[in-house]
């Protein structure tokens, strides 16, 4: 046990590589199609358009990713973003606060909001050993019934011009949104196969029973995790408000089922155990690329849900297919 929590092995590092490797494939073959299909989309205005419509996404699906691993799941990221969102917008939406402290607050609150629900998330599905699924549906509706009692189901509006400036900031013309939600891509990545942390969360998605009876504190692995895809939701939270400079209590609402689907997508188990953050990030960049895409195409909005949904049931179909063969080579 302890030999496989300290290091995944060679070949489950070289099933994730080919992963990873199949869905880049899948995301160039979708951009060569829509290429050719359409003279607008590899504008330069296209091409930033895609990278900030995917920013929030790839963050939600960076947390969700944590939670998956060991084997859960959040339904409340949605309604979490929304209620971290509104609470911080009360700190950037009042005039009379330094721009410092306004900012200060509002990252604070946003991100503490979000942190506080991931852990209750957490703490519930793992202490009473109650299915994630469950808690987190209880969570969507509190986050969202609490945003819209904060506000009085009123839009929050923001007076602060430096978060006006820095939503529509660019690096080499890149979107500094995108920027953002990169590097989180590539902390998650850190923490998941360079840290101790990550590699437990591996384990418990592996065989939980095992982690717990060499003598390591599930509880708190997986309260973690759920922290850490609230802390998301709040992030997601900050960067939606930089990014329409307002919070509306009816946020974020079904972003939970994309950053999923972003997760699935990208490669991770529904089972736990088997992903990677590479893996989420071209998985949130498949469903960003196809969406602009079809919109490009002339695709009604029915049809875009249809050809997502699709695309979502073919990967679950693969995740199932490369699981049974996984099954078959541990039984050989």
């Amino acid at each position: 046990m302890t030999e496989m929590t300290a290091k995944r092995s060679p070949m489950a590092a070289i099933s994730g590589v080919m992963r990873n490797a199949g869905i880049a494939v899948a995301l160039v073959l979708l951009i060569l199609v829509f290429s050719l299909t359409t003279t607008t989309f590899l504008t330069p205005l296209n091409l930033t358009n895609i990278m900030v419509q995917i920013t929030l996404n790839i963050i939600l699906a960076a947390g969700m990713t944590f939670v998956i691993l060991i084997g859960g799941i959040d339904l409340s990221v949605g309604s979490v973003m929304a209620l971290a969102g509104v609470v911080g917008a009360t700190f950037v939406s009042n005039p009379e606060l330094p721009t410092w402290l306004a900012i200060l607050g509002m990252i604070v609150a946003s991100c503490g909001v979000g942190a506080i629900a991931g852990t209750i998330n957490g703490l519930i599905s793992a202490w009473w050993a109650i299915p994630s699924f469950i808690v987190t549906l209880g969570m969507l509706n509190m986050a969202r019934g609490g945003a819209l009692q904060f506000t009085q189901a009123n839009t929050v509006y923001i007076a602060n011009p430096a978060i006006t400036k820095f939503g529509t900031a660019t690096v080499a013309g890149i979107p500094v949104l995108f920027l953002v939600a990169v590097a989180i891509i590539i902390l998650g990545w850190f923490v998941l196969n360079k840290t101790v942390f990550g590699r437990m969360l591996y384990a418990i998605g592996n065989n939980e029973e095992a982690v717990r009876l060499a003598g390591h504190n599930t509880l708190f692995y997986k309260t973690a995790a759920f922290a850490i895809c609230g802390l998301g939701a709040g992030i997601a939270a900050i960067m939606y408000m930089a990014r329409l400079t307002s919070a509306s209590p009816i946020m974020g609402n079904g972003y939970e089922l994309n950053a999923i689907a972003a997760v699935i997508i990208g490669g991770t188990s529904l089972a736990g155990g088997r992903g990677s953050m590479i893996g989420t990030l071209l998985g949130a960049a498949v469903i960003g690329v196809l969406g602009n895409g079809l919109i490009l195409i002339g695709a009604s909005d029915f049809v875009r849900q249809i050809i997502t949904g699709a695309v979502i049931i073919l990967a679950v179909i693969l995740d199932a297919v490369q699981g049974r063969l996984a099954a078959k080579r541990k039984g050989a």
